[in-house]
């Protein structure tokens, strides 16, 4: 698509728009080996070759967002050095080269989100306050009370996971990794025998079965971005810490400092 030439120049971060129409003014941008002096010239700049005191422009590359179910047994990276299968073997059609932000373990399944994007990508690594969702297929006879202990040891946020069968739970986490809660499940002789994750701030996989994919909406990303925004600012958004909850499970409550309806006021001074 044409567009004028200062708008393709400050868009591209060589100059602003003012700049940009000073240096097309004074001889110094070129398109297609052709000087260019006029402020109302257009170009495209996926076709032209544009140069800006002697530099190419290169069309910038549109950001790409994709949510993966990883199935068990996947390395979550696009290339292995001993051979076993990543993720590039499911993103066939995905135009752009796409990254993982951050990896989801060998033997776990589930959403994994790659894009082009640095600069969110970066953002996301750092902050550590990002909810994650997993469900988990645990063994042996868990328990509330160990359930509530391992919400205090690891924390995580349990609760029986609806509409599945017995043994699967739901966890909650703001941790980068889940290799801690699967050490200290099988410490207390509940082994994880299964874990899949199934949410991501606001992404969660839907209806997406194994080695399916699908790219993010516009406004699933701008919801994204914020989520991250509220994790910079420390509001990961998960219930309050166990430690914060009665023997009973109930959480407790905090006394009012209202004053009775019934207190009398005292008169006024005179």
């Amino acid at each position: 698509m044409e567009e004028r030439l200062q708008k393709i120049i400050a868009r591209a971060g060589v100059a602003s728009r003012r700049h940009a129409e000073h240096l097309i003014l004074t001889g110094q941008v070129a398109v297609n080996g052709q000087v260019v002096t006029e402020l109302g010239t257009k170009a495209d700049i996926e076709h032209d070759h544009i140069r800006v005191s002697g530099k190419l422009l290169r069309p910038q590359e549109r950001n790409v967002y994709v949510i993966l179910h990883k199935p068990a047994g996947v390395v979550s990276t696009m290339s292995d050095p001993e051979g076993r299968t990543t993720l590039a073997a499911f993103l066939q059609g995905v135009h752009g080269r796409v990254f993982p932000v951050g990896r989801l373990e060998y033997h776990a399944a589930g959403l994994v989100l790659l894009t082009n994007d640095g600069e969110l990508t970066n953002r996301m690594m750092r902050a550590h306050g990002l909810p994650q969702a997993y469900l988990c297929k645990i063994d042996g006879t868990l328990n509330e009370s160990t359930a509530r202990e391992m919400e205090r040891r690891c924390s995580v946020r349990m609760h029986r996971a609806k509409g599945m069968p017995s043994g699967w739970w739901e966890v909650t986490t703001t941790e980068a990794s889940s290799d801690a809660f699967r050490q200290a499940m099988l410490a207390s002789g509940n082994p994880v025998d299964k874990m899949r994750r199934v949410g991501l701030a606001n992404l969660t996989l839907d209806r997406l079965g194994p080695g399916e994919y699908r790219h993010l909406t516009q406004e699933e990303v701008a919801k994204l971005e914020h989520a991250v925004a509220r994790a910079e600012r420390g509001e990961s958004g998960l219930p309050r810490p166990a430690q914060e909850r009665s023997a009973s499970g109930s959480r407790r409550r905090v006394k009012s400092r209202r004053p009775s309806r019934t207190a009398k006021r005292r008169p006024p001074r005179r």
